[in-house]
């Protein structure tokens, strides 16, 4: 866990004036891999107390559009929010229960993947999603897809 006083360094690094929420949502997203925003409600209130939806969206806005964020949402999935940034790193997806991982590039240097035709586009980034079942699932037998059960799990992997 990164402290309070490193949080507030990363806000202000990134011209961010340094508020209770801002650093709470931010410790959240660093604490858990791969949350939604429904729990990061419920971490930051726990931290701060009293914290409106409108602003843990607002927040989340400002950390991802300044880069200490990221945003993802794997198909069927919420929108999911993590701290490892800027090294166009992938996922995998548990089918069954919704689990994420990260996986490191898949081929060589960032974006990861040459595409066959750019377009004309200057490519700087590939997102790839990996589906299969983790290790839990397969040991229980659980197969297909279990949406009501896409919430963040203690087999996540830390960033």
């Amino acid at each position: 866990m990164i402290g309070g006083s490193e949080l507030e360094r990363l806000l202000r690094g990134a011209a961010l004036r340094v508020t209770r929420p801002r650093v709470a949502v931010l410790a959240a997203v660093r604490d858990h891999p791969h949350i939604d925003t429904e729990s990061i409600i419920g971490v930051v209130r726990e931290r701060v107390g009293a914290v409106s939806h409108q602003a843990v969206y607002d927040v989340l806005r400002v950390l991802t559009t300044a880069g200490l964020v990221r945003r993802i949402q794997p198909a069927g999935s919420v929108a999911r929010y993590e701290a490892r940034v800027g090294d166009n790193h992938h996922h995998v997806v548990c089918r069954s229960c919704g689990a994420i991982a990260d996986v490191d590039c898949a081929v060589g240097f960032a974006p990861c993947l040459t595409a066959a035709d750019d377009a004309g586009y200057t490519i700087d980034e590939a997102e790839v999603v990996y589906w299969g079942q983790c290790t839990d699932c397969a040991r229980q037998g659980r197969t297909g897809p279990a949406a009501e059960q896409r919430t963040v799990h203690s087999h996540e992997q830390p960033t």
